[in-house]
């Protein structure tokens, strides 16, 4: 069996000087934990914050200096090689290797087709089409004014060439009417690589049960997020009243501001230690999203998009990564049979990489 998660904000903490190659605290992600909890293959997103969707180029620049980031912390002597395709991927498993995709987590740095041809062509497989603001190709979930009530035009010419290079469209982040604009225009299967279920927790991140039904009807895959705040609505209300969402936020933009600065570092992990003290959702609330999209479309379109190291706190008892084994033993304990679980695991967003390419 192959395990895939299918987003990881790890270039981010590269860029906050994290060095994968070791055990680290406080870290989600790093190759020692890949490796403890069986994960054979991840998608690194490249993530472009959204104050910086107003200026393509310094988007751009931003997105290059990731994936330079996420480069040269694959030596040669690696665990982990950067990869391309699911072929490459089985392969490397066979070799002991573990395979790093990339992704691009917010599409402002692309404004023309050869700006998506680069980043096809330096090796990333899917875009997020935005983020928290709405861009030049579409509208966010996060925002209450909407200024394209979609795709924009160019949005549209965009999800055409992406079908036509094999660039698969991620829907996670995107507002409502530009999921139905792009689950109705593209000819290619579209996923959603770390979203989970509006039914199960009333979330604008989350999926309704008929977007669901749609991606489905595209042959395409739901990847389910870990954030407590998307698996169960009840965590918000114990967010709020720990009062540490606005106060973190201050201190983790100094922390990024300054990552080699080793007080702030501490600012930062002590916030992440009043987090993870917090009433949460258990782990076993993910099962619950697999169940729900289970039951709505059936197995061949669901799989796993954590989100780690973009996420603050994780849901209780799975502190990172290494941790994957937890869902799969609770996908047993359900009754899902090694073949369903393969599907999930990487089987179904395989199906997708290939159909797109």
């Amino acid at each position: 069996m192959f395990i895939l998660d299918s987003h990881c904000d790890t270039p981010s903490q590269i860029m906050r000087l994290r060095d994968i190659s070791l055990d680290n605290p406080y870290a989600h992600v790093d190759i020692p934990k890949l490796k403890r909890g069986g994960v054979d293959g991840v998608f690194f997103a490249l993530y472009v914050p959204a104050s910086l969707d107003a200026d393509p180029t310094a988007a751009r620049k931003y997105a290059y200096t990731l994936l330079d980031g996420v480069r040269s912390s694959l030596s040669e002597d690696s665990e982990a090689v950067i990869t391309m395709d699911p072929q490459q991927a089985l392969a490397n498993k066979a070799n002991g290797l573990i395979s790093v995709f990339l992704g691009l987590e917010n599409g402002s740095p692309i404004v023309s087709t050869d700006d998506l041809q680069g980043f096809h062509n330096a090796g990333i497989r899917y875009v997020t089409l935005c983020h928290t603001g709405n861009n030049h190709i579409c509208d966010s979930c996060a925002t209450q004014v909407k200024r394209w009530n979609g795709l924009s035009p160019f949005g549209k010419e965009l999800l055409s060439e992406m079908n036509r290079i094999g660039m698969i469209a991620d829907v996670s982040h995107i507002s409502d009417e530009a999921f139905y604009d792009v689950v109705g225009l593209s000819d290619k299967p579209v996923v959603a690589t770390h979203s989970c279920c509006r039914a199960l927790a009333d979330h604008p991140r989350n999926l309704t049960d008929d977007m669901i039904r749609r991606i489905a009807e595209k042959n395409g895959v739901v990847q389910v997020n870990f954030y407590p705040l998307f698996l169960d609505s009840g965590f918000r209300a114990v967010l709020n009243a720990s009062g540490i969402e606005d106060r973190g936020e201050a201190v983790e933009n100094e922390f990024i501001a300054d990552p080699s600065d080793p007080a702030k570092r501490k600012a930062w992990h002590y916030v992440l230690d009043e987090l993870s003290a917090l009433k949460r959702p258990s782990y076993k609330r993910i099962v619950d999203h697999i169940d729900h999209i289970v039951n709505l479309v059936g197995i061949d379109f669901v799989g796993f998009g954590s989100d780690f190291d973009g996420i603050s706190v994780t849901p209780q008892g799975l502190d990172d990564i290494s941790g994957y084994g937890l869902i799969l033993e609770e996908m047993r304990a359900r009754g899902y049979s090694e073949q369903e679980i393969g599907k999930a695991a990487s089987g179904n967003f395989f199906r997708v990489m290939k159909a797109c390419q």
